[in-house]
């Protein structure tokens, strides 16, 4: 008959096991954990009045990040009709430099005021954020935070434009995100689409949407595990090649992203953000996410093209402008 104390050591085996087992479970899992910035929090003394409603308003994804590079003041003196966010990186000089020579010249349109902002995260290279620091004091429209600048941490980078956008210029119209390598139909993005002489929208988002579900193929860039993202079909999303919303959109994002759970996937994560707010992304053919090669004609019924490299954005953009008085 086994003794006291075995029965007692035994007890307390099966405690520590069944305890370290419930730790285990009520922790979210992510196979992406590995490349995802994680903020680094303070400290914090334990309040007395806890209760179980702030404990479920907590935030399951706060973004717990610093701008390490602002521009906070620039749209104290004018309110933008336009704000563009344009992803990039600290190796993207010369795209950033074209994109400000071409498509991106804020004083293109004249009374028609635009705003262009890259966003970027922060290099592993102190050279590299040195360079881009130097850049920013030129040329003050960059925006930067402090996570790890990389692929999967394209959402941050997203989200830290919506709250740039939500701080610092809430009375802007319209907000377009988009990458270094798109070549942008500035006049069919102002005049057809967005139309500075009627009244402004609200809840909008458009651009290239997709329907789709998620790829478990490993080998895919796009791959998605099935402990990150279990359900078969992905709500409707727009492209994050180019996608352009009203400006009161970029707050409701930004919020409604501190309460779901993170993807490195920025397009579909928006689109996730957007079903919980009940906005319904409107299709553009305009918008498109792949290369189109060259035409006048072609580009002139076009919103977005993809892949475009820096002397591509000067060549197309010196041609479509100095043949404007032609008819296709």
């Amino acid at each position: 008959m086994p003794s006291k104390v075995s029965c007692l050591y035994l007890l307390t085996v099966v405690c520590w096991a069944s305890a370290l087992w419930y730790l285990s479970i009520s922790r979210p899992t992510s196979t992406y954990v590995g490349h995802m910035s994680v903020p680094i929090r303070k400290t914090v003394k334990p309040q007395k009045n806890i209760t179980f409603t702030n404990i479920r308003t907590r935030p399951l994804n706060p973004h717990a990040f610093e701008f390490v590079i602002n521009e906070p003041k620039k749209c104290e003196s004018v309110t933008p009709f336009l704000v563009i966010l344009i992803s990039s990186n600290h190796k993207e000089f010369d795209a950033r430099q074209a994109i400000r020579e071409t498509w991106g010249d804020e004083s293109t349109f004249g009374d028609i005021r635009i705003l262009t902002i890259f966003l970027l995260g922060r290099n592993t290279d102190a050279v590299l954020n040195q360079m881009v620091e130097q850049e920013s004091q030129i040329f003050h429209d960059i925006v930067v935070e402090n996570f790890i600048d990389s692929y999967h941490n394209l959402t941050l980078k997203t989200m830290m434009g919506m709250r740039w956008v939500a701080t610092f210029c809430p009375k802007a119209q319209y907000v377009m995100k988009t990458d270094s390598d798109i070549f942008v139909n500035m006049d069919n993005l102002i005049y057809k689409l967005l139309k500075p002489t009627t009244k402004p929208r609200r809840r909008y988002f458009t651009g290239y949407v997709i329907n789709g579900g998620p790829i478990r193929d490993m080998r895919s860039k796009w791959y998605m595990p099935r402990d990150l993202y279990p359900d078969s079909k992905y709500p409707p999303f727009c492209s994050g090649t180019g996608y352009v919303f009203s400006a009161d959109v970029a707050e409701l994002i930004y919020k409604t992203s501190l309460h779901t759970r993170l993807l490195h996937l920025e397009d579909v994560y928006v689109g996730l953000c957007l079903r919980k707010l009940g906005i319904h992304p409107y299709q553009n053919s305009g918008f498109n996410h792949w290369k189109m090669a060259y035409s006048l004609c072609r580009y002139r019924r076009v919103i977005t093209v993809h892949q475009i490299s820096p002397e591509e954005m000067h060549r197309i953009w010196n041609d479509m402008s100095s043949k404007k008085h032609l008819r296709c």
